[in-house]
Order: C-alpha cells, then structure tokens, then sequence
C-alpha cells in the first residue's frame, strides 16, 4: 500500500471535541501526510467547537445527513437518534446525491457507531470496510431497569451484527481487546488488531526552561474530568499518607473538565473537596492561570477546573509525578502527554496504561486498592538529590518511548498496515438478507417509539 495511494473516506457522528475525534483527526492527517487522499463526512461538526484540521481546510470535512433527526429526543433516545442520522447521511450521499460515488472511494473508515456499516456495504459494495472500536457501546450504555434493557437489547444485537459486517475491525488497546471478546461472544473467531491513539510529538520536549507556576512547591499533578469512575479520591488520600513535614513543599494539583450543568461534575467536586476536609487537608479552587499562581503557600490540595490547553502543557512540564488513578481505562492519553514532556506516571496496573507506562523505567504501575503504595511512589517523587536524577533518567526513557511508539506517523503507518491487509483478503464477511435488517429496524422503532410514549407520561 506504501506505493498504491487510497482514498479512504471516514465515516464519524458528531466530529466536536474528545478522545474519538483527536484519534479520527490524527488517523485522516497521518494518512493524508503518507501521500492518500482523505475525506471525513460527519452529521455535525461546530466550527467553533472542533479541532483546528477540522476547519482550517487541513482536511475536507463534509458535514451531511443532520437536517431530519435531531441528536437527542427529550434529552433521551441519543442512540436511536445516532444511528438514525448516521442512515440518513449514507442515504443522502450514496443513493440520493450520488456524492459518495462520484468520490469513489477505496476503503471505509468506519468509528464509534457500527449501525450503518451494512447499509454502507449494501450501496458502495466494492470499497472495504475497517470499523474502529474505541469501546463497545453496549458497555458504556448505562444500566436501567426492565424497560431500558427491553430498549437497549435491539441496539446491542444491531451492534454486535453491523461490527461483524465490517471487514477488518481495529481496537484501541489490546485491554480493549480483550474486553471486545468478552462483550461480542459471536466474535470471538474475529480478532482485532490494534491502533494506539497518538499525541503530537512536536508539542513537547522544547528546549526552553518552563517557569513552574509555583516557585516554593513541589507538584504532583492529576488531570482527569471530575467523575467518580476517575478515583481521583486515591490521589488525596495518597497524599494524605505523607507527613506534614513531607508535604511542606508538596502540592497536589488536581485539575479536569468540569461542567457546572454536568450534575456529575459537580457532585464529584464536592466530594473530593469533602473528603480534603476530613483528611485534615487545605485546599483551594482556582479557575484562571492568574487565580492559580496567587495560591497562598499553605494550600495542600489546589483545584482547577477545565484548565486552557497552554496551562495544561506548563503543569505537565513543570510537575513532578503525574498521579493518574483511573482504574480500566480504555487507554489513555495524558500518560503519554506526560511522558512527552519527561514527566514520570504513577497510574493503575490494569488497563491501558499498562500498555503505555513501563513499571520502573518511565514511571510505576501499582494497586489502587493499596493506598500506601501510591503514597510511598509519592515520596520518591519528591526527594531531591537521587530521587531528582532518577525523575529525569525516568523522564528521558518516557519521551523516547513516546516518539518510538505513539507518534502520529506510528498511527498512520500501523492503520495503513491494516488497510492493506484488509484489502489482501479474498474472503469478505456476509450480510444478513435484506429482509431481516428490515425486521430488526422496525423492531427497534417500535420499542423506541414505546419508550418514547412512556417517557411522556413520566
């Protein structure tokens, strides 16, 4: 494939801002770099609310298929209303404007929603097929009563079938992996390879001195959104664990997205700042960089909500351990934005950063059930002398690691691997007869549209 140039058409529902879409727009920028053509139709995408290579005409996003159902029904029903636009925007460029085959495209990329992938093969039966799986919906669909597994039963068939339909299926960590064989049964004879996501390598490591923002202190720095299933209550009562005199110096920075009408967000802010008090731990909440460096010296826990970008990259750079608690993270991405920048990770020892983070070379995996482990790495952290010199060794092997492996080139370079293998086989996976997609459909209008009625009632 190194020497036959594709054009390989992405396929994503709402191109805004997170995990999924920096992956789509890494994924489309590293193959348009490695000389194939892209293009990336989505049914949203807010100019003001995207990446920059969204926008910027770095790649050619085509928004289509977002004029009939909206993303949410009564604040409910938001993958009903996914799937339906995701079929209403193959139909409109595939069968009514004919946009898709003028394009003509030699693979599909598909990611995040697998409901359209045998419409997709229906209309456009000669381009491939690769779905990426970030991780199986059925599994971050959250649980209800009998209702809503009555509901949530047709999507989760649908799921499992339309991934199935896909000829090549990629995942985003090998922990993903064995988690995609647990909740697909009937795909377990399908194995998938896997894609890491990637940060930009340009980003870090400059030569320039970054200025801590506290001169007097010693950071260890959390960054995740402020929501339970993140633990970021092991980080403060790993600090906690350390002496007064040990956190003299010492401040635990723990900042994240934070939503005020995120009922979430701000319940697990509450909580952790709860739980500050009754370890006897000062702390203080700051919304702005300027806010943040006037911390009066006494403060032991410091909050930051939804810090820019630019602050981000200065407490990455200028810390000292990057405490990451998330127990099964899918994979994990600020890890690898601290290693970047030669910051070591403290982080769980299941999930994805045991992938990513190697236990006594780029920083320590340990127990979250065993507090005193994450404060004793923490200690070890914040001796000066030898413990400073083996943060920089431990600094130094994570950013080799970072740009050997997690590179936007390493992305590309291991999806077009994929892409040609895809295209090797002489086997393609069958679909269902036409009349028994129809059947499972209008099964899932109808328990939709009894959902919708009882909600209503409510």
């Amino acid at each position: 494939m190194a020497d036959t140039k594709e054009h390989v058409v992405f396929f994503h529902p709402d191109l805004g801002i997170g995990g999924a879409e920096r992956l789509v727009i890494d994924a489309a920028v590293g193959l348009q770099n490695r000389g194939h053509k892209v293009t990336i139709f989505t049914s949203h995408c807010d100019p003001a609310h995207c990446f920059d290579e969204a926008r910027d005409g770095t790649l050619d996003v085509r928004v289509r298929g977002n004029s009939l159902v909206p993303a949410a029904f009564l604040g409910r029903f938001a993958i009903l209303c996914a799937i339906l636009r995701q079929v209403h925007l193959i139909l409109q460029i595939a069968l009514f404007t004919e946009e898709l085959p003028k394009l003509a495209p030699s693979s599909f990329f598909v990611d995040q929603l697998s409901a359209g992938i045998p419409l997709l093969r229906l209309l456009q039966p000669r381009p491939r097929v690769i779905f990426y799986c970030h991780f199986p919906d059925k599994l971050l669909a959250k649980k209800g009563g009998i209702l809503k597994t009555l509901y949530r039963g047709p999507f989760n068939w649908l799921e499992s079938w339309s991934t199935r339909c896909s000829d090549t299926i990629v995942v985003n960590s090998n922990f993903t992996k064995s988690i995609f064989s647990e909740a697909f049964p009937t795909l377990r004879h399908r194995e998938p390879g896997v894609v890491y996501p990637c940060v930009d390598i340009t980003a870090g490591g400059s030569d320039e001195e970054v200025t801590p923002l506290w001169k007097n202190k010693k950071v260890l720095l959390s960054i995740n959104r402020f929501e339970k299933k993140k633990d970021v209550a092991l980080a403060i009562r790993a600090f906690a664990g350390l002496s007064s005199k040990e956190r003299e110096d010492a401040r635990l920075v723990i900042a994240g997205g934070y939503d005020p009408r995120v009922a979430e967000n701000v319940s697990t802010y509450t909580e952790l700042c709860e739980l500050a008090d009754s370890l006897k731990l000062k702390h203080a909440t700051a919304k702005t960089v300027i806010t943040a460096q006037a911390i009066p010296d006494d403060i032991s826990v410091l909050f930051l909500h939804s810090v820019p970008n630019a602050f981000k990259a200065t407490l990455l750079s200028t810390s000292r351990l990057l405490v990451y608690t998330p127990l099964h993270e899918h994979f994990g991405i600020v890890p690898l934005e601290a290693m970047l920048v030669g910051t070591p990770v403290l982080a769980a020892n299941e999930g994805g950063p045991t992938e990513t983070v190697i236990s006594g070379q780029t920083g320590w995996l340990r127990d979250v059930t065993k507090v005193q482990d994450w404060t004793e790495v923490m200690r070890i952290a914040l001796e000066d002398g030898e413990g400073e010199e083996r943060l920089r060794e431990m600094g130094k092997w994570g950013r080799e690691r970072v740009i050997a492996e997690f590179s936007k080139e390493k992305l590309a370079e291991r999806l077009e691997t994929e892409i040609k293998n895809m295209k090797s086989k002489s086997m393609r996976p069958p679909l269902m007869p036409f009349a028994a997609v129809i059947l499972a459909v209008g099964l899932m209008g109808a328990l939709a549209a009894a959902s919708m009625v009882l909600a209503l009632k409510q």
